[in-house]
């Protein structure tokens, strides 16, 4: 799957954020709602100058809610920020230098007890932040293994990282690129109505799970004769065993995940 998206995405060059703290920001802004929307926000927060700890830490709650109302859900994403804020202040004097030399299995509980970061958040913080391999899982991760039949819809999240984890190595720059042409696909192809057509990984699901790819896109064409919309995964019935098929349709040995990934993003 990665050197399926790769060859014909490239690398994506994400997270787009100047500074650590500004990916950090972005990541809590970004729940809920799309990228374009976030960017407007933290434009805003950077235009008024207070896109650093210390002066989030002092500006007013209702004066960063009117900042990043683009984001959507201003008020909540406020208080998130700010909660994130008091957080960095009471355990690191506000210093993301010193938070991120903590061991980051304990600094991601730390961060999950914090109200608001749930763990693609958390993830996300580790990863393109803090350049921990942590791989992220978010809705378009989910809806492409399901369709590829890899997962079954109850998977929790901590199912799904590992299925990645396991099979990878824990290289950051690699967890960063996979996870970002991911959201790529399934943005522009493996949408709620998916454009199997023209979509990088149709060969790969046909090469590596063809009962899935049958099922899936006979399924799809079967609704979209009868006018209706394309579901978003496959019914029960209609997927086939589950198998952590994941290691031979997308796992990469060291030397493999060196040949295939982009160079490391810069230092934020």
């Amino acid at each position: 799957m990665y050197r399926a998206m790769l060859t014909v995405l490239g690398p994506q060059g994400w997270w787009p954020g100047r500074t650590r703290f500004e990916v950090i920001v972005g990541a809590i802004l970004t729940q809920n709602t799309a990228w374009t929307n976030v960017a407007r926000a933290v434009a805003n927060l950077r235009q008024a100058r207070v896109l650093t700890p210390r002066a989030l830490a002092t500006l007013p709650t209702p004066r960063l809610a009117r900042l990043i109302r683009a984001s959507g859900y201003y008020r909540t994403k406020a208080s998130r920020v700010k909660r994130f804020v008091r957080f960095l202040r009471a355990r690191y004097r506000l210093d993301l230098w010193r938070m991120f030399r903590v061991r980051p299995s304990r600094l991601r509980e730390q961060l999950l007890a914090v109200p608001g970061i749930g763990p693609e958040t958390a993830d996300s913080i580790l990863l393109y932040a803090g350049q921990v391999p942590a791989f992220v899982v978010d809705a378009y991760t989910r809806r492409i293994l399901e369709r590829h039949g890899l997962i079954r819809p109850d998977a929790t999240y901590d199912a799904v990282q590992a299925l990645f984890m396991s099979r990878l190595p824990p290289d950051a720059a690699l967890y960063n690129e996979y996870h970002a042409l991911i959201v790529a696909v399934g943005k522009d192809f493996c949408r709620p109505v998916p454009r199997c057509e023209r979509c990088p990984l149709r060969r790969d699901l046909e090469q590596y799970r063809p009962a899935a790819a049958r099922r899936f896109l006979a399924f799809r064409r079967k609704d979209t004769k009868a006018g209706k919309a394309s579901p978003s995964r496959l019914p029960p019935s209609a997927l086939g065993p589950w198998r952590s098929a994941l290691g031979s349709a997308c796992a990469l040995t060291p030397s493999a995940a060196t040949r295939g990934r982009c160079t490391r993003p810069r230092r934020r």
